[in-house]
């Protein structure tokens, strides 16, 4: 069952590499997952935050992953956006960021990077829109789900973080990796590794990272990463369910 959901989540040609590679693959980002090939998913968006204010006058430079929505809009971690004291804030960008979009290594020639402008907090969970500073035309972009994620659903997990919470770095290379829905609130979803290790898990910088489904054949958001252990771990990662925003996200971006 598991290899057939993963053939219809990544594609035959995907898959295929996947088998080849295994677990094997250089280590860029998300623990313990594997490299995407190029135009697997190009809606995994790279966040670069340089400058970020501190209590005491100093800066430091972080980053996150997205997922994007529209040409102008992606989705991602509130905790991303944040004033001095880390609460998140709606409004102008509070720092220089970026969005790295249309390739999947920061070596590769082409894709696209664009300022990210403005923040919009949902306020009920975890999750931010955030618009960039003018619309990216021919990437291919994921729906919002409205479903409830069910437990034992897999999802797949694409992101540009760290592989060990050691001295962590952002990623330069998308990677990615399944996971299955242990449990739900009201709000959240705990996701824990499947493939291609029980310990396949979200890292440092991938907070905002896009989980997803595909609902009949369509790359559909299902949830962003928040929060979780130090990785790699096979332990439950809290993920902030997108089916109870969809409405406003929709509103948000005039969809």
């Amino acid at each position: 069952m598991l290899r057939r959901s993963l053939a219809r989540v990544i594609g035959i040609a995907g898959f295929v590499v996947a088998l080849a590679v295994g677990v094997s693959a250089p280590a860029n980002a998300v623990a313990n997952g594997v490299d995407a090939l190029p135009d697997q998913f190009p809606y995994a968006v790279k966040l670069t935050m340089t400058d970020i204010p501190r209590p005491d006058g100093s800066k430091y430079n972080s980053a996150c992953s997205a997922g994007l929505v529209a040409p102008q809009w992606i989705v991602t971690a509130g905790h991303c956006f944040h004033d001095v004291n880390r609460n998140p804030v709606s409004g102008p960008t509070p720092y220089k960021t970026t969005a790295t979009l249309g390739k999947v290594d920061l070596a590769d020639q082409g894709g696209v990077v664009v300022d990210v402008v403005e923040v919009r907090q949902a306020g009920v969970n975890d999750v931010a829109l955030a618009k960039l500073s003018r619309p990216v035309y021919g990437i291919g972009t994921l729906r919002v789900g409205r479903h409830t994620p069910a437990v034992g659903e897999e999802l797949v997990l694409a992101g540009w973080g760290a592989t060990d919470s050691v001295n962590p770095t952002p990623g330069t290379h998308l990677r990615y990796g399944v996971v299955a829905v242990g449990a739900l609130t009201a709000t959240t979803a705990a996701v824990h590794g499947v493939w291609p290790k029980d310990d396949t898990s979200a890292c440092t910088y991938d907070s905002g990272a896009p989980y997803f489904s595909y609902e009949y054949g369509v790359p559909t958001l299902v949830a962003v990463e928040s929060d979780g252990p130090d990785c790699p771990h096979p332990n439950a990662e809290t993920t902030s369910r997108v089916d109870l925003l969809t409405d406003w996200i929709c509103q948000q971006i005039g969809h």
